[in-house]
């Protein structure tokens, strides 16, 4: 049957087919879709993990007992990975076992371009990368059979534009695999020093049969074209690009096994050509591999080694006649990205930006109270780090910046790599001031369950954390709770919490204004016969506020009804729909 496809989905039918039994990922953009989608297939069990470390190690472990196991995570979740990857590329595994990595060429979601083949190179692990949703069904099952051979788990490389746009897509069946006997192996799997120094040369002969493979899979293909004046090599993405600036015109060496690289092959394929271009986007990881042989390309002198291709782009830099522009239409706004209506942070950032605090940041969709007009983030690095860093800075200027400095970092970052810095805030002593942003969910990556919420993946009842009571076995004495909405309240307890002796935490408490389950309140209004033009609502920054005729007014498709801009407000020019003033 052929259906259209996304990238994402494509990925997670190839799980089902080939017959994958467990899952776990934490989400992150442009992942997320995966195991959102392997998770509507009965067949497999999925599960949102606290991070990615913890998914892969949860991945290994059903390898090890027997089943075919995937996991997922966007580029800079390999990082936090990146432990168990080195070490499981030593032990191999048992039953198949797949990692999708998502990079984010121009970094849509993202807080750099990092390029996950680095990844693949230095823990010698096989990547395919497919360029198209067919590919991505087909590259994931694939993956399955290559782990299985060469004992070894294997990478399936995505990027954000494969990942998130559609093709057509042909599905087959599922089959089954049967579990595969559990053998106690300490030799093999056991990686204390004197094992592991035996399992090293093993991964290196592993190495040499996957290069051998490289030159004949047919998941490396040399599509001829009629003008043998100039040869590309590439993958992915700007494959397609190619295709279509050039057509068949274009001789193009299409790499799908990224890693590890053939020899034979790309020496053959630039020795049939005049002139070879790599193109790829980000690192010049194949142009890097082509010089090594002796081969003179065309590479990263020609094309940018920042952000994603185009097709402009291509046509551009080789100097062929102009290709139809990806590039936005001249004197168009600019439009920022903005916290929704209604966002409970904004209440809180607000608190901040008007106490003067430095703001350590973290990962989510709370960084959007860096962008004016709170202006109330001073630095965002990765996940958990925002903890870690109000730490490290209150014990470098000491009582000064205890006084005026916090850190802020959402429910679901907090288990992903929050917690070990409040126990070292709790151990080490500073008397730091931690803010928990609780909107009930995982919200950047589009409200996903997580180990706060008493939901699973599939949205059944789970265990459930309980944020106050972990904080306090942590060895925290200070946890209060606040609701963002209450301006008062959370100036008050900001206040309190950063002129105490010891160090403290406040779990700022709203679900997200997004979720299904939030009920909408209705819109309020501004009079504009008491609205004395002081613009103080505007100070919030909330979409739904405009000012129009030196007046302030409320957008009632936006507005949410929380009433926080009305607190702001000294002239009691907030109403209600029926006319009565908003306290």
């Amino acid at each position: 049957m052929k259906e259209l496809m996304l990238g994402n989905k494509a990925v997670a039918r190839g799980l089902f087919e080939a017959g994958v039994c467990v899952a776990s990922s934490y989400p992150g953009t442009p992942s997320t879709e995966t195991t959102e989608e392997a998770a509507k297939f009965n067949e497999i069990y999925c599960e949102w993990a606290p991070n990615e470390k913890v998914a892969m190690e949860t991945a290994f472990g059903a390898s090890r007992a027997g089943r075919r196991s995937f996991c997922a995570m966007k580029h800079v979740g390999l990082n936090v990975a990146a432990d168990p990857l080195f070490t499981i590329s030593y032990t191999g595994v048992n039953a198949g076992m797949c990692i999708l990595v998502a990079d984010d060429p121009g970094m849509h979601s993202s807080q750099n371009e990092q390029d996950s083949r680095h990844y693949a190179i230095a823990a010698k692990i096989p990547m395919l990368e497919p360029s198209d949703s067919q590919e991505a069904l087909d590259f994931t099952k694939r993956a399955y059979d290559l782990s299985e051979e060469f004992d070894t788990p294997v990478f399936v490389k995505m990027c954000t534009r494969v990942a998130h746009s559609q093709s057509i897509v042909e599905t087959g069946d599922r089959t089954e695999h049967e579990m595969k006997p559990y053998v106690k192996d300490a030799a093999k799997y056991v990686m204390v020093p004197a094992n592991a120094k035996k399992r090293h040369p093993i991964v290196e002969e592993r190495t040499e049969r996957l290069v051998q493979f490289a030159e004949t899979t047919d998941l490396n293909r040399v599509e001829k074209g009629t003008d043998d004046s100039v040869g590309f090599i590439t993958s992915s993405t700007s494959y397609q690009y190619i295709k279509e600036v050039y057509g068949d015109k274009a001789s193009i060496l299409k790499l799908g096994l990224i890693n590890p690289l053939p020899v034979k092959l790309i020496k053959d394929f630039a020795a049939s050509v005049r002139k070879v271009v790599v193109v790829e986007e980000l690192d010049p990881i194949i142009e890097t591999h082509c010089r090594a042989l002796g081969i003179n390309v065309t590479g990263k002198d020609v094309f940018p080694m920042t952000d994603e291709y185009s097709q402009s782009i291509i046509a551009e830099n080789m100097e062929l006649p102009k290709a139809p522009s990806c590039k936005p239409i001249e004197g168009l706004p600019g439009r920022p990205p903005a916290m929704c209506a209604g966002c409970p942070h904004r209440g809180l950032f607000y608190t901040l930006s008007k106490n003067k605090c430095r703001v350590m940041g973290d990962i989510g969709c709370y960084t959007l109270g860096a962008t004016p007009p709170l202006s109330a983030i001073d630095t965002t690095e990765c996940m958990g780090a925002s903890i870690s860093s109000l730490h490290g800075f209150n014990k470098a200027r000491g009582e000064e910046s205890e006084k005026n400095t916090v850190a802020v970092i959402g429910d679901s970052t907090f288990m992903h790599s929050g917690m070990t810095g409040l126990a070292n805030i709790a151990y080490n002593q500073t008397n730091s001031t931690v803010i928990i942003l609780d909107n009930s969910i995982t919200g950047m990556t589009g409200h996903q369950q997580n180990p706060t919420t008493g939901l699973n993946l599939r949205g059944d009842p789970a265990g459930k954390i309980d944020l106050e009571a972990l904080c306090r076995a942590m060895g925290i004495n200070r946890v209060r709770v606040v609701d963002p909405y209450n301006l008062d309240a959370t100036d008050k307890a900001v206040r309190e919490e950063l002129v105490a002796s010891e160090p403290s935490v406040i779990i700022s408490r709203r679900p997200c204004a997004l979720l299904k389950y939030v009920k909408r309140q209705p819109a309020i209004r501004v009079n504009p016969d008491k609205c004395k033009s002081c613009r103080s609502c505007m100070k919030m920054g909330c979409p739904a506020i405009s000012f129009k005729d030196g007046k302030a007014q409320i957008d009632a498709t936006q507005c949410v009804g929380c009433k926080v801009c009305a607190q702001l407000c000294k002239f009691g020019a907030f109403e209600t729909q029926e006319g009565d003033t908003v306290k």
